[in-house]
Formats: C-alpha cells, sequence, structure tokens
C-alpha cells in the first residue's frame, strides 16, 4: 500500500524547483493570495525552524518577528500558491529542529551566518 502510495505522489503530483534550505537559513517565500477576483503576491521572510515530511506532504516552518511578537507560518512544499523561495542568509546551527529559537530574545536570537 505504501508504494502505492509513493508511486502516485511522483507520477501525480508536480514537484517545483526550489532552492535547497534548512533550518537556521532566512528565507523569503512569495505566495499568492486571491481577494475576491484579485490575486496578489505577498511574501514572508523569516528564519526557518524546521522541516518536516517527505514527498508531497513535506513541509517547512518559518518563523519572524512582527514587532515584538513572534509569527510563525507553515507552508506545504507543493502548495500551488508558492511562486518563488529566496535564500537571503544561509544558517549555521546544530540542530534540525530550533524550536528553541522561540524562547530567545534580544543578541541571543542571533543565528552565525556561513559564508561561502
Amino acid at each position: 500500500m505504501e508504494a502505492l502510495v509513493k508511486f502516485v505522489q511522483d507520477e501525480f503530483v508536480t514537484k517545483k524547483e526550489f532552492p535547497e534550505f534548512s533550518a537556521g537559513d532566512t528565507i523569503t517565500v512569495y505566495y499568492e493570495i486571491k481577494e475576491g477576483e484579485k490575486t496578489r503576491t505577498q511574501y514572508f521572510r523569516g528564519v526557518v525552524i524546521q522541516r518536516r515530511g517527505t514527498g508531497a506532504s513535506e513541509t517547512f516552518t518559518i518563523r519572524k518577528m512582527s514587532g515584538t511578537i513572534g509569527v510563525e507560518r507553515i507552508f506545504p512544499v507543493n502548495m500551488p500558491a508558492l511562486q518563488k523561495i529566496e535564500i537571503n542568509k544561509r544558517g549555521k546551527v546544530r540542530r534540525a529542529r530550533i524550536f528553541y529559537f522561540r524562547g530567545l530574545t534580544g543578541k541571543k536570537a542571533r543565528i552565525k551566518e556561513v559564508r561561502g
């Protein structure tokens, strides 16, 4: 059964080409919003907290600070409304899921940048 699900996902789900990114990277996600008849592009820039899942069900979580309030958003990788993903900074972290980042404020909330 599992092989059948994987086959259907590989054959029928269209995969978009996005750059490789991981936890700790600062990225900008451009996605389409429909408001009635109109569509517009909105972006969400923040730090990748985690990537989870595989294939068609893969998602990633981004966290940004809006004023003094932290805002997190979960994006499915195969969401049709996703237009493009830009990598602004490559971050160096030792974990695949940086949930501890939620509790950090000020200078402690900085992530070392990978040059190269």
